[in-house]
């Protein structure tokens, strides 16, 4: 039987700005298992990192239930979060403010090894360096430099994925693991984390790329305006994309050849109240049942679309 390490059910997320009330994610289910990646996709604003830090227990939950290895991270205690956090990795999209910058480089990957594994110094600069090679970085200079003024930013997103796979974690959040990188070092860094789910690790990818989800992960989930539009096997989504906002993302990608000529969308401001598709502004289909909030239905096994057209 599958091992579940994260269950995710009717998962809400609100935050306050200026006496209103903005919805990063409206009612989303996901559930992970061990070995198993999965991607988050969508464009800036739905919900992708939104869903990965809540995973975490670092932005407040109002409404919903989050199991991490377990553990309900909403009525844990302060002890425990921060045990079940330690055998997770979490790869923010932003390397400039997750890795300590005073640090050399060398110390940044062994500082986690010397906290939750409990490694002496020199144990864990040995272990650091196995990793950092393992991402890509050898050189002598670039190790025992600090990070603020030694790396790149392609080098510090490096950097932060050695960091969070040192400590073998269970689960891996990698949140836009690859927006620095040259194509040369993307596909390294999709093989060391694949490498990883090999192992055991199960894995959640965000990112705005349908291409990169079908070519890292197993299973994605489609986000727009914090609700899931469409769910279901990566390949089967990126070959037969259903909803109308899975096709604009496709049609999105640059110097892709566009055979295929869709009804442009409309120019319209998303749908942010509760009830509704949220995409129905600019969908080129929309029709008034689209009022209504369309529920997830399964039209080919395990691929689900919410939409009342299809």
């Amino acid at each position: 039987m599958k091992q579940k390490v994260l269950e995710i059910s009717n998962l809400w997320v609100s935050f306050e700005k200026n006496s209103e009330v903005f919805h990063a994610l409206r009612g989303i289910d996901l559930t992970l298992y061990r070995k198993e990646a999965l991607s988050l996709v969508g464009e800036s604003g739905s919900g992708k990192t939104t869903a990965a830090r809540a995973s975490l227990g670092l932005v407040p939950l109002a409404k919903g239930k989050v199991l991490l290895l377990g553990k309900d991270i909403q009525h844990c205690s302060r002890k425990e979060l921060i045990e079940t956090r330690q055998r997770c990795g979490y790869i923010s999209q932003n390397p400039y403010d997750s890795i300590p910058p005073t640090l050399t480089t060398l110390d940044a990957v062994a500082e986690p090894l010397v906290i939750c594994k409990r490694m002496n110094k020199k144990e864990a600069r040995e272990k650091a360096k196995e990793m950092l090679s393992l991402c890509g970085i050898t050189d002598e200079v670039i190790l025992n430099g600090r990070v603020r003024f030694s790396l790149s930013g392609g080098q510090k997103q490096r950097v932060a994925l050695a960091r969070a796979l040192a400590t073998d974690p269970e689960v891996i959040f990698a949140d836009e693991p690859t927006s620095m990188q040259d194509a040369s070092n993307r596909g390294d860094i999709l093989d060391v984390l694949q490498r990883y789910v090999k192992k055991g690790s199960a894995l959640v990818l965000t990112t705005h790329d349908l291409y990169l989800a079908a070519a890292a992960t197993e299973r994605c989930i489609i986000l727009f305006h914090g609700r899931v539009m469409e769910t279901g096997p990566s390949k089967a989504i990126l070959k037969t994309p259903l909803h109308f906002y899975t096709k604009a993302l496709l049609d999105a990608l640059p110097g892709l050849d566009k055979k295929i000529k869709r009804p442009p969308l409309k120019q319209g401001e998303p749908n942010i109240i509760v009830s509704g598709c949220p995409f129905l502004a600019r969908c080129p289909e929309g029709r008034k049942k689209c009022q209504e909030t369309p529920p997830l239905r399964e039209v080919a096994p395990g691929h689900f679309v919410a939409c009342w057209l299809i």
